[in-house]
């Protein structure tokens, strides 16, 4: 029976996680929409809360706590996140260009990207730190911790821009710093810290008694303030202000106001005199019905306010309901900003100063609320309610369409097995006019052809080698999940030591109007061909079907010298044990699908699997490798076990010493494994002395299926160290030495596992 809660109708884009675009995930997630498919574009996956950014430089909050991870927070939504970032709109036709990826397409359209640095003094760009993006002024923090320990000179801080974000950062840097030297023993007389300000008075949007309160504790602090000192041109080695004073600086963090990126205004998009997206009350633009933009990127026409992230968190709600409301065809609803707001700026310390209107208070209790207020909110969004499967999902889906169609993809009698299940011829020739798949010479006929199959030459003396593989979406991106298809069937080829030609593609995509199928199948196959033309493989045909669920795999055929065929049987005692990628997709992804992933071992996971093992197999062939295999769904205990069995040998692993993706030893350690794994610890039945490696906390770990994992090798001992130093100048940077070839005697179970 075809299930109509798996249709698509309409495309709703999110570009950027920021504050508002959180919250919309979480509400929606709460509330889902049937028949809507929900995408976030974002550059970060761990988007970082301005609120927390001091606290986290002060070393008061962990990394974790500071940011929202949108991994879990998508997953929760049942939204696809897309790790990328989007570089311009064509708006007539409804599409986002990205920096790596083909366009995505929307029917409604959510801008919450942020501010962009705005680095306009001279030298600016090549040698100050803005404060914005904030994972680059956190990694040069760590640098500026670096430097201070191996400083045996006095270390000049320049921060540029007095505002709150200015004035607060420049406390924070310097509690850390003279925490960290006195822990050291060292002098706090090792840093000296300018703060300037292009206006008369620091803090210029804040009323008079905050801002003596802070001029106090910076003046208390040491902390050198240069009013009406506009910075006009930055060097290596400091900054010049205009009159012509200059300032001898080591490091120029720059804390100025931002602007907006240009590609809003450069896509079309109606913008202020300073490049920011305007909107009206309902939060949409005045220029684009069905596009909206919130937080910072956003100037509402009717209430214009300052930057500030309040503004954002409150117009969450607002803008989840209007998107709701368009999506759905009802009339959108007004938004009033707040003209006031309240401000709670730490000193760096646990200690901070309140500031609303005209009215201030400071104290160690204003701290203890602001630190209350910020953990609420990331509360929200760090601990997601367990779902029932399914719910939320049952709806009326003509809320989204038209009876029309859903009765023609919904209705059973319509949608036929077989043949009839096949994706629409339209939707192929579509797809296959976009592609550009490279193009062999022996291939006679191939996909543009209209033959029944495929023809390609075989040159004399060598060998067909063929396999095939498909499996379900392990990522939300499609074009990503063709990239992952693609490199994990030409893993079997590469670890015979073969040269892959062709491959023919299997699809099953989810029901739905034929623009959604046109656009699904295009991101899949271009994603595929861009891994396969790298690989000198041409696509020349393949087979389309319609299903539940979209599921990708390929048949590939390739070609080998037959004298230099390298299998599983080929290890002999005394052969070190050599495995290219960590493990850990099977768990890593097993405790995504239960929110319990975080974004970066995701994104760790994703790039594991994209890295070809081409250059590692060729590689193995030139330091004499006697056999080899790909690590994939039967978890290296099964796939060395079936080495051992065709090689009549024994094996010793290393427990310790068997690589592992970042994550996967705590997702194990919490029992999050893959569906499949219970089917592989039968194999333990392999395993000598499984009662003894049982009870080792990472054991589990060997019998994780993977996917695109690496290559598992043999070869001659006198020559393992050096072919695992040039596997690691490749980029197989996690490939390790992980055990031994042993003689098999009469062990009834060859493989041992030292703990």
């Amino acid at each position: 029976m075809n299930d109509t809660n798996s249709l698509v109708l309409k495309d709703l884009v999110l570009i950027g996680g920021g504050h508002s675009h959180v919250i919309v995930l979480k509400r929606l997630g709460m509330d889902p929409i049937p028949g809507l498919r929900v995408t976030v574009i974002a550059r970060d996956i761990q988007t970082p809360y301005s609120g927390m950014l001091p606290g986290l430089i002060a070393g008061h909050y962990e990394f974790d706590e500071a940011h929202i991870d949108l991994a879990p927070l998508c997953k929760f939504a049942g939204a696809r996140l897309y790790h990328d970032e989007a570089m311009g709109l064509d708006l007539a036709a409804q599409l986002i260009q990205c920096r790596r990826r083909p366009s995505v397409s929307y029917d409604v359209l959510s801008i919450d990207i942020g501010v962009t640095p705005s680095l306009a003094a001279k030298g600016a760009v090549e040698h100050a730190v803005p404060v914005k993006p904030i994972t680059t002024l956190v990694d040069r923090w760590e640098q500026l911790k670096q430097r201070l320990r191996q400083a045996s000179q006095t270390v000049h801080v320049g921060i540029v821009g007095a505002g709150a974000a200015g004035v607060e950062l420049t406390l924070a840097i310097q509690f850390a710093a003279h925490r960290m030297l006195a822990e050291e023993g060292r002098s706090r007389n090792k840093l000296e810290f300018h703060l300037f300000s292009a206006t008369p008075r620091i803090l210029p949007t804040h009323n008079r008694h905050t801002r003596s309160k802070f001029e106090r504790v910076l003046h208390e602090r040491g902390v050198q303030i240069h009013c009406s000192s506009r910075v006009a041109q930055v060097y290596a080695d400091g900054v010049e202000v205009e009159g012509g004073a200059r300032y001898q600086l080591d490091e120029i963090v720059w804390a100025t106001e931002a602007g907006a990126q240009q590609w809003p205004a450069q896509s079309g998009l109606e913008v202020d005199g300073d490049g920011f997206i305007r909107v009206d009350d309902s939060l949409q633009s005045v220029s684009h019905p069905g596009v909206f933009a919130t937080g910072d990127i956003a100037t509402m026409v009717n209430h214009p306010r300052e930057k500030a992230g309040v503004f954002a968190v409150r117009q969450g709600p607002p803008l989840e309901a209007n998107l709701r409301r368009v999506l759905l065809g009802q009339t959108l609803k007004s938004f009033s900003p707040q003209r006031r707001f309240l401000s709670l700026i730490s000193t760096g310390d646990r200690y901070a100063i309140g500031s609303r209107g005209r009215w201030s208070v400071e104290g160690q209790w204003v701290w203890t609320w602001k630190n209350w207020l910020d953990s609420r909110f990331m509360q929200r969004f760090s601990s997601l309610p367990e779902m029932d499967e399914g719910s939320g999902v049952t709806g009326d889906l003509a809320r989204l369409a038209s009876p029309e169609i859903i009765r023609e993809l919904s209705t059973e009698a319509m949608r036929c097995g077989g043949c009839g299940s096949k994706v629409g011829a339209t939707v192929l020739e579509h797809v296959l006019s976009r592609l550009k798949p490279f193009r062999r010479g022996e291939v006679t006929v191939g996909l543009n052809d209209f033959d029944d199959a495929a023809v390609e030459r075989v040159p004399e003396g060598t060998s067909v080698v063929h396999t095939v593989d498909a499996f379900r979406a392990i990522v939300d991106d499609p074009y990503v999940f063709g990239k992952i298809a693609a490199t994990h069937c030409l893993g079997d080829v590469y670890a015979m030591g073969a040269e892959s030609r062709t491959a023919l593609a299997i699809v099953t995509l989810p029901l739905g109007p034929e623009e959604k199928l046109e656009t699904l199948l295009h991101e899949l196959l271009a994603g595929a061909v861009e891994v396969f033309n790298e690989a000198e493989t041409s696509l020349v045909g393949g087979h389309t079907n319609e299903g539940r669920e979209l599921v990708l795999g390929f048949a590939l055929s390739g070609v080998v010298d037959p004298r230099c065929v390298v299998r599983k049987s080929g290890m002999q005692p005394g052969h070190r044990l050599i495995l290219t990628k960590p493990l850990g997709t099977g768990t890593i992804f097993a405790a995504h699908m239960r929110l319990k992933a975080k974004g970066s071992w995701i994104t760790g996971a994703v790039s594991s699997m994209l890295q070809s093992s081409k250059a590692a197999a060729a590689c193995l062939r030139r330091y004499g490798v006697g056999a080899s295999t790909d690590v994939t769904g039967f978890g290296l205990i099964g796939h060395l076990a079936e080495m051992t069995k065709a090689s009549g040998v024994a094996a010793r692993l290393r427990l310790a010493a068997v690589p592992l993706l970042d994550g996967a030893r705590e997702t194990i350690a919490q029992g999050l494994l893959s569906s499949l794994h219970p089917q592989n610890v039968r194999l333990r039945r392999a395993v000598a002395n499984v009662e003894e490696a049982g009870g080792a906390s990472c054991y589990p770990v060997l019998y994780d299926p993977q996917t695109a994992g690496g290559l598992l090798a043999s070869v001659p001992p006198e020559r393992a160290e050096d072919c695992l130093a040039e596997l690691r100048q490749l980029g197989y940077l996690g490939a390790a030495i992980i055990g031994t070839v042993e003689s098999r005697g009469d062990q009834e179970r060859p493989i041992s596992i030292d703990i």
